[in-house]
């Protein structure tokens, strides 16, 4: 059913329906009202079922959160067995805190401790009011095109139009000038912007925040001398690195995209794989720039009823532990078939002719609509954005979810199988030269 279909009697539509009478245009997130399928009674492994009762093969993952597959057993038993003993103290601390905090202090070797929070956005707030206050400077550094969440300091330039792009392009109303203006805009995988930023305020400058891979707007591939750049250029002026791998960290590997890059970040934020879908994120780094935080006595707070709730940390530690002892045939596997589903889409397209290349790393996919090289948003510029949003929406009637929105990525969980891939890929043949036929493809 596509976008502008109504879908009026479905028992998916008729829940959307009741959901637009209760909740502000009937979705909790923004990125969620996307036209049918409307709703969703039901997942497991690599699918998910809508109210009508139709399967889909979901490729979408709730953004990157569905690392081993809905409602996995090796997660939700852990679930079921915390349930039944403890729920939320709101006092003191839980050894599943402590389990979680060892686990992730094991996996990422640039982080010495860490504070568990609910969502990637307080993970990334706490990461730049840290870096602020460590260093007493006013201005962080984010680059267009990446997303940091929906907090203020960072709430700017992500997906903007051509018009906008680098420009003030806010992504809310209600947001003082004064926070827009200490956020400064350099171009991804490109040093010298950032230099020339050090330059125009210096001393000024308290952080460089970037995510790992720009998987907010596909899959943007750091270079080793744009990540080593930043390290040294931010070590050199005085200002903290970030690295926001709120996406890449567990997904891409144990150690995050972090390791792959060989990068010592001096704070990094992680989420969504972290807990295979439950509710859970955090910040980390050295000993000292996180003991500034006033849960160690320092002076910048730390709060949050949920955080460390112990239905997050059992599904996270569970996720972790999971990874750390089987992690050997874990990522080689969905490794593979990521890199198996960007070839198949880069043959379909140079077969049919289609200007299109298929980019990516380890389980994430996506296709632009363009020609590369693809380095750096400048680029992405050139992207068709509706063919892009037309083959997700074509591959969703399909039964192979994919969300409708320009940019968004694909994820392979532990659940997909080959037979998967193969299938996804014979569809997308079929939706692409479909495509090409109508002229709606280059």
């Amino acid at each position: 059913m596509g976008e502008g279909a109504t879908d009026v009697g479905s028992a998916s539509r008729a829940i959307f329906d009741a959901a637009c009478a209760v909740i502000p245009g009937g979705v909790n997130s923004a990125t969620r009202a996307v036209g049918a399928p409307w709703a969703f009674t039901r997942a497991e492994g690599a699918r998910m079922w809508d109210a009508d009762g139709r399967e889909y093969l979901d490729y979408h993952a709730a953004f990157g959160a569905i690392l081993l597959g809905h409602c996995d057993p090796r997660v939700d038993e852990p679930v079921r067995e915390t349930i039944g003993r403890i729920d939320l103290t709101g006092y003191g601390v839980t050894e599943l805190e402590v389990e979680y905090g060892r686990l992730v202090c094991e996996s990422i070797a640039s982080v010495d401790t860490s504070l568990a929070t609910n969502t990637g956005t307080e993970a990334t707030l706490q990461a730049v009011r840290l870096a602020r206050a460590i260093t007493g400077r006013r201005y962080v550094v984010k680059f267009q095109g990446n997303f940091h969440g929906w907090h203020d300091a960072v709430a700017r330039n992500v997906i903007s139009p051509p018009e906008r792009a680098y420009k003030l392009d806010p992504l809310s109303a209600g947001i003082l000038p004064d926070a827009f203006a200490a956020t400064l805009i350099a171009e991804y995988n490109d040093v010298g912007s950032v230099q020339a930023l050090f330059d125009e305020y210096p001393e000024q400058i308290a952080a460089v925040i970037f995510e790992a891979i720009p998987h907010n707007v596909g899959a943007l591939l750091p270079t080793r001398e744009f990540s080593d750049g930043l390290r040294e250029l931010t070590r050199r002026e005085g200002a903290l690195l970030i690295c926001d791998e709120v996406i890449t960290g567990f997904r891409h590997g144990l150690g995050g995209y972090q390791a792959v890059l060989e990068l010592e970040p001096d704070l990094t934020t992680f989420g969504k794989g972290i807990a295979n879908g439950y509710p859970v994120a955090g910040i980390g780094g050295r000993r000292e720039l996180m003991e500034r935080f006033s849960s160690a006595g320092g002076d910048v707070v730390v709060a949050g009823t949920f955080n460390g709730h112990a239905v997050g940390m059992a599904a996270a530690v569970a996720t972790m532990t999971h990874l750390r002892d089987h992690g050997d045939d874990f990522y080689p596997r969905v490794h593979a078939l990521g890199a198996r589903m960007r070839e198949g889409l880069q043959r379909i397209a140079d077969e049919l002719g289609i200007a299109a290349t298929a980019a990516g790393f380890g389980s994430v996919f996506c296709l632009y609509f363009m020609d590369g090289p693809i380095r750096g948003y400048r680029d992405l510029m050139r992207n068709d954005d509706a063919a892009y949003v037309a083959f997700h929406r074509r591959m969703t009637e399909r039964g192979i979810l994919m969300l409708p929105l320009s940019l968004k990525r694909n994820h392979v969980s532990d659940a997909h199988t080959e037979e998967d891939v193969d299938r996804t890929l014979e569809v997308a043949e079929e939706v692409l030269r479909e495509l090409a036929e109508e002229g709606v493809l280059a």
